[in-house]
């Protein structure tokens, strides 16, 4: 796909699609949950789409009418045993999630995924499910898929400690809690995004919270519930950097999440001068709409504890550091090398070849602002957020074309992405 290059200016209201976190997770706790669970503002990308897809694979009932999705839910003791391989397509957390709800069943499954998923590690979720009395295997000593996973209808309780900082495995773990027998404890590494845990609450559940300490009591019978999906700050993060680095430009982002462990995006933006303001906050909720405008950017370290709070916003906050002077630190980062991608490796070269000066560390990367991008072709590896942080790149090259190939990725998560796009760039 050729982009065009040397953006005068964006101007416009956007509402993003829906939370993909969210979007994820309402499917799953309605498919698990007693009674009829409604969804509006669902994302439509085709990570959840996999996750609706492998539910009716499990014999529950999601139905799409394009506005609302309607899942008659048939809680854990309803799953069935699936007639055909689990495609997961390009989801990670598809398959780390929903390997945590079957792990209290009593039939064998075999999930796949493809070329991309296929590459991804689950040894970090197969572990603590093999203590809790799972069998599960997949390729390699660090269990890449297709995963073969046959549950246990007698679930142990584990008491365990995450050596990663992951939302993922631990939800996995607290689906599988919920099927246990007795109270399970699970302690995080760093706070990650807690959308599971608010969940349960909506449809009825309990958990206890205590800092980094999750502790679930197994046996628990969860209620269908309505849900309004927030739109998705992951999403929204790519709107934002346009709207801070391309001249003359001011976006309005509708109606967006702003979970606490999911807004490290704005404190960076705060930490490096951009104008960026939240308005109609709910509280209830937890979404606003936010503004930004284009502003003079200054270089920031990013490290430590914030890392969990923006792990998936870091290719999009690296083009923005190429545009802020003076030099931005990224550390603590590693996690970025198990994504769709090795996305320290892809984004430094993408926007190197752009004409950047990223330094790729084990752990992160070092970026020297401000530079000038021109038009190169940059290569997604079939990475929804690559894609779209190339996207946005072209909108600041001064010169040449950007050429993006696989640029199809980014209907991952972002159907409607060059659409937004056209309606920004003529206000």
């Amino acid at each position: 796909m050729k982009l065009e290059t040397k953006c005068t200016g964006l101007q416009g209201t956007l509402k993003v699609p829906g939370d993909k976190s969210i979007s994820h997770r309402s499917i799953i706790f309605g498919a698990i949950s007693e009674g009829t669970t409604t969804v509006h503002d669902i994302l439509r990308g085709e990570d959840v789409l996999s996750t609706m897809q492998v539910f009716r694979e499990l014999g529950v009932s999601v139905e799409d009418n394009g506005e609302t999705v309607t899942i008659e839910g048939v809680g854990f003791k309803g799953l069935k045993a699936p007639q055909n391989k689990l495609d997961m397509g390009n989801s990670g957390t598809s398959i780390r999630l929903i390997s945590g709800v079957l792990a209290g069943q009593d039939f064998t499954v075999e999930m796949f995924g493809d070329d991309s998923l296929s590459k991804r590690p689950m040894d970090r979720v197969t572990i603590p499910l093999r203590q809790m009395g799972v069998e599960v295997s997949g390729l390699t000593d660090r269990d890449l898929p297709p995963l073969t996973l046959t549950g246990s209808a007698k679930l142990n309780p584990i008491q365990y400690q995450l050596p990663v900082a992951s939302a993922q495995v631990k939800s996995a773990l607290i689906f599988a809690a919920l099927q246990a027998e007795g109270e399970s404890v699970i302690v995080e590494k760093e706070l990650t995004r807690n959308h599971t845990e608010d969940m349960i609450r909506q449809f009825g559940g309990e958990l206890s919270v205590d800092g980094k300490e999750i502790r679930v009591k197994g046996g628990q019978t969860l209620q269908g519930q309505t849900v309004t999906v927030p739109g998705d700050i992951s999403s929204a993060a790519f709107w934002l950097v346009a709207g801070l680095i391309v001249p003359n430009s001011k976006v309005v982002l509708k109606n967006v999440g702003i979970n606490e462990t999911r807004t490290g995006i704005i404190d960076v933006i705060k930490a490096m001068g951009g104008k960026l303001t939240l308005s109609e906050v709910d509280e209830v909720a937890k979404s606003a709409t936010l503004t930004v405008e284009t502003s003079d950017l200054h270089g920031t370290e990013i490290a430590g504890d914030i890392i969990p709070r923006l792990i998936d916003e870091l290719p999009i906050i690296s083009l923005l550091a190429t545009q802020a002077s003076g030099e931005t630190v990224i550390r603590d980062a590693e996690e970025l090398k198990v994504k769709e991608t090795d996305r320290i490796q892809v984004v430094a070269d993408a926007l190197n070849s752009m004409g950047a000066d990223i330094t790729p560390t084990e752990d992160g990367m070092m970026i020297k602002g401000k530079t000038a991008l021109h038009g190169a072709v940059i290569n997604t590896f079939g990475d929804h957020r690559i894609g779209m942080m190339g996207a946005i790149a072209s909108l600041v090259a001064d010169s040449g074309q950007v050429v993006l190939e696989r640029a199809e990725a980014i209907n991952t998560s972002y159907p409607s992405f060059f659409s937004d796009l056209e309606s920004l760039r003529h206000g």
